[in-house]
């Protein structure tokens, strides 16, 4: 078995990385393409690897000569590769396709070893390597049947996305006999060079041959293998966090990423917080049918907005404002209040840093629960506030991390002692809707989104992220409500006049109509919380906190969560370290809660750990 790998290439899509360089000497994590293709195939005791080269050719053999690969290596040089396409650089290499067994692979891949094993360890003779189609892929996709062959090819402008669950993409590795390459490829690779011409793709060659009754290749399905195709600077940074040497390093960059979670298909995501019963499949129908109109046409403006926003919440369009996602009010309404640059605002920790990171550190005042499980009442607020006197509270009911909840009696009377003191209050509402209510309550019950409450507290400002009760955080929804009209009236001109787009605006018009399906789906989640927290209370490690939000945090026993953290995320399970954020000699994590089938992956992963 030998290797051949086709290098000549110039990948100019990734710009200033590739000017001086060939693609596959782009550096992941410090190590480049080649080189970490070479160590692999290096292990694999082929008889020699055939590579052709072309743009900045040269410059590759060199440093190829650096690497001390045993396996012998042979160079073929494509000295028209800026004229031609692949399928030229594999015809240079036909001689040596049909003298031996190959593995035909080309050099913008980067692949854990297991993937080249797959095919090695598979008694067929000529397999294409596939996985199953992911929105991250460009490209050639299969059709296959039960039996693993190929029933059509499908090139990547000719994709139906609305079929894509029948695709399997093609990984751009090949293993071939040379009996096969002898006899069939490189004879039809030859014609089809011929009549095509030299500026074509040898996958165009495969895909005639799996067209034929005797059905001479199959596709070979990995089964969670990890590879990833670099074609510009996106696929790049994907490819650096998923194949890293450190698995804490590993961690680190999925962390910094901040979502974009769904250019990782296979993860769950434990750390970011929605609601996973929401929103229902008519709701989503109902977008899908308008996506094209609300693709192309500009939303309305603010006022029409906030109009929107009244009718969903019960509120004068005076008191309400429609943000970006809460952050960008968050930042509106902070910079509004610093007008007074000596106000002090008090801030319960560890919380949601959002509203931290936008204030002067010498403006906060921080108040710091006692206990392990990092909960506290009004009265403990009053108590401390009454001693370090500030202008502005900042409560999240129920709290991030800890999930502390604060009841709608028991916030009405901390306003009250606030207005007392002159205080305002920033009131966070994101996660109200998922407390435990009783069975004469309604949601709207355990909010302070309404006239009678803003009107009474003119220093009150409520704010809600719909992106999370809704579960819809790609449209990036929020809002602001208060009866400091000054204020709703300075933000409305702050903000853009498009601040949010036509799918947030839709999705605002179209709420009301699946009001039943949201209390339905913020049941489902509260029964699943339960289910969750009594399967962790059985994990030895964990200590798990009572929580009225859609998570719950935890303190672990006798492992660190870096440790925990890394070997969740080899499963594929992202969740939040939360030990850096408290700081108390501890060790936390956040969970979200997700689905019962999730959830269920989850516990069988931690109950592994216990082994």
């Amino acid at each position: 078995m030998q290797g051949i790998i086709l290098a000549a290439g110039m990948g100019k899509r990734l710009k200033e990385l590739t000017n001086e360089n060939t693609k596959c000497m782009v550096k992941v994590n410090g190590v480049t393409m080649i080189e970490r293709a070479l160590r692999i195939l290096d292990k694999k005791k082929l008889s020699q690897i055939v590579i052709v080269v072309g743009y900045q050719g040269q410059k590759l053999i060199d440093f190829i000569g650096t690497l001390q690969v045993k396996t012998p290596i042979i160079f073929i040089d494509n000295p028209v590769y800026d004229k031609t396409n692949n399928i030229y650089s594999l015809a240079l290499a036909k001689e040596y396709l049909c003298a031996e067994d190959t593995l035909l692979l080309e050099s913008d891949l980067v692949y854990e070893e297991s993937v080249i094993d797959a095919l090695l360890e598979d008694e067929r003779a000529n397999l294409a390597l596939v996985d199953k189609f992911e929105s991250w892929m460009d490209g050639t996709c299969m059709e296959l049947d039960e039996n693993d062959y190929i029933e059509n090819f499908i090139p990547g402008k000719y994709l139906k996305f609305s079929e894509k669950e029948n695709y399997y993409k093609t990984v751009n590795i090949y293993k071939f006999s040379a009996d096969f390459s002898r006899n069939i490829y490189v004879p039809f690779l030859t014609a089809y060079e011929k009549a095509m011409g030299e500026n074509e793709y040898y996958e165009s060659v495969i895909k005639l041959i799996a067209m034929l009754e005797t059905r001479e290749i199959q596709a070979k399905r990995l089964t969670g293998q990890v590879w990833y195709e670099i074609d510009n600077i996106q696929d790049l940074n994907i490819a650096e966090s998923l194949f890293n040497e450190s698995e804490s390093e590993h961690y680190e960059k999925v962390a910094r990423r901040y979502g974009g979670f769904w250019r990782y298909p296979k993860l769950l995501d434990y750390c970011y917080l929605v609601n996973p019963y929401y929103p229902p499949v008519k709701l989503k129908e109902e977008m899908k049918s308008n996506f094209e109109t609300l693709l192309t046409e500009y939303p309305s403006g603010m006022e029409v907005n906030a109009l929107l926003a009244a009718g969903a919440f019960g509120v004068k369009p005076e008191h309400i404002i429609v943000g970006n996602g809460a952050a960008e009010l968050i930042k509106g309404l902070l910079e509004y209040l610093s007008v007074s640059a000596d106000g002090k605002v008090g801030c319960i920790y560890p919380t949601f840093e959002e509203y931290p990171n936008r204030l002067k550190k010498e403006r906060i005042v921080p108040f710091v629960p006692a206990g392990e499980a990092m909960h506290y009442t009004v009265e403990d607020l009053m108590q401390f506030y009454s001693v370090h006197k500030i202008n502005t509270l900042v409560l999240i009911n129920p709290d991030n991390p800890s999930g502390n909840y604060i009841s709608y009696k028991e916030c009405i009377r901390l306003i009250g002692w606030c207005k007392q003191q002159d205080m305002a209050v920033i009131l966070d509402e994101s996660f109200v809707d998922f407390v435990d209510i009783g069975p004469e309550e309604d949601i709207a019950d355990v909010s302070l989104i309404r006239d009678s409450v803003l009107d009474e507290y003119h220093k009150l400002y409520i704010i809600k992220s719909i992106s999370k009760s809704y579960g819809i955080p790609g449209v990036r929804l929020g809002v602001l409500a208060s009866s400091d009209e000054q204020l709703i009236r300075y933000l409305k001109k702050d903000v853009s006049i498009w601040n949010i787009n036509s799918f947030g605006e839709f999705f605002m018009q179209i709420k009301e109509k699946y009001d039943k399906d949201y209390v339905e789906a913020l049941g489902k989640l509260r029964e699943c919380r339960k289910q969750l927290v009594r399967k962790l209370k059985d994990i030895s490690f964990l200590e798990v906190y009572p929580s009225q939000a859609n998570f719950v945090m935890c303190r672990l026993k006798g492992i660190t969560a870096a440790d925990l953290c890394t070997s969740l995320l080899k499963e594929n399970i992202f969740v939040k370290d939360l030990t850096k954020k408290i700081k108390n000699g501890h060790q936390y994590i956040r969970l979200s809660i997700r689905s019962e089938e999730d959830n269920d992956r989850l516990i069988t992963a931690l109950r592994q750990l216990e082994r």
